[in-house]
């Protein structure tokens, strides 16, 4: 995967706006490894909300989605106080599973600090096995899939994964 632009990636809404706590800096004085992967997947569920898939959605509706494959790169640390924001890049879809590229960018220094790209999978709550994306859900990707595809720079895709 290649190093991402700033400038390019803020051009996605930020679905989190916070700044690094300090009980989350680790002895190396950044942010553990655990709260990335942590704080990139809240972005990505508070990002989902738009497209039809509330956080309540495995109480509300019987469905959830689950993580099935990830592929995470640290570009720059992030440490104690840096501001951060979570954007997410819709990348595709198909019948049973999604996949999506997850910025954290730090708002402090002007930069792309790391790039979690998932696939995850629509899932019946009941059966917990995958099941076809609701009709609703499937068009609010594919319009959001659509939108970012036309965005005008490359999504770094690490190529060590794809949709089935």
């Amino acid at each position: 995967m290649t190093q991402i632009s700033y400038d390019d990636v803020v051009t996605l809404p930020a679905s989190l706006d916070q700044s690094v706590p300090v009980a989350f800096e680790d002895i190396n004085g950044h942010l553990n490894i655990r709260h990335y992967v942590g704080i990139a997947s809240e972005g990505l569920d508070d990002s989902l909300t738009e497209l039809g898939i509330p956080q309540m959605w495995p109480i509300s509706a019987g469905q959830g989605v689950f993580s099935a494959e990830h592929h995470m790169v640290y570009f720059a640390e992030l440490r104690t106080g840096d501001k951060i924001t979570v954007r997410t890049r819709m990348l595709g879809r198909s019948e049973r599973a999604a996949h999506v590229l997850v910025f954290l960018v730090d708002e402090t220094h002007r930069r792309v600090s790391y790039v979690m790209e998932e696939i995850f999978l629509h899932v019946d709550m009941e059966t917990r096995t995958t099941s076809p994306w609701p009709t609703d859900v499937a068009e609010a990707m594919d319009k959001r899939i659509v939108e970012h595809a036309g965005l005008g720079w490359d999504a770094p895709v690490s190529g060590s994964m794809s949709l089935r």
